[in-house]
C-alpha cells in the first residue's frame, strides 16, 4: 500500500460535508473512495461492494468509515500517550500491555501496525 493510498482526507471531507447537510449522492467518486477505503479500516471488500448497491447503504458506510477512522485514531493517540508515561515511569511491563491492547484490539490495520511497530521498539530497547 502506498501513501497516496493511505490518505484520508477525501473520506474525512466527504463525511463532513454530508455531516453540515449536503446530500449524500453515489457517485463515482464517492464509490471510489468508499471502495478503496473501506478495506483499510477492517471492514471486508464484499461488505463495502454490498453497501455499494444503495445511497443509504453507503451513506451508512460512510458514516463508519469515518467513526473507525476518527475513533481509532483516538485510541491510539491515547494508547501511544500511555505508553510513554509508563516508560517514562520505568513501567516497561504496562508500556507493553497498553501497546499489546491496541495490537490485539484495534480494527484499523494502520493504527494496529503503527502500534506494532512501537512494541516491537520497546520490545529493542
Amino acid at each position: 500500500m502506498n501513501e497516496q493510498d493511505l490518505n484520508w482526507d477525501d473520506v474525512r471531507d466527504l463525511s463532513r460535508r454530508v455531516s453540515a447537510g449536503e446530500p449524500f449522492t453515489l457517485t463515482a467518486e464517492s464509490r471510489s473512495i468508499l471502495q478503496r477505503t473501506g478495506p483499510q479500516v477492517g471492514i471486508p471488500a464484499a461488505d463495502v461492494e454490498r453497501a455499494l448497491q444503495s445511497e443509504a447503504s453507503a451513506a451508512t458506510l460512510l458514516t463508519e468509515i469515518a467513526r473507525r477512522i476518527r475513533d481509532g485514531s483516538h485510541r491510539l493517540s491515547r494508547a501511544l500517550s500511555e505508553a510513554t508515561r509508563l516508560q517514562e515511569m520505568s513501567n516497561m511491563a504496562g508500556a507493553r500491555q497498553v501497546l499489546r491492547a491496541i495490537v490485539e484490539d484495534e480494527v484499523v490495520p494502520l493504527y494496529r501496525d503503527i502500534a506494532q511497530v512501537q512494541l516491537e521498539a520497546l520490545d529493542e530497547g
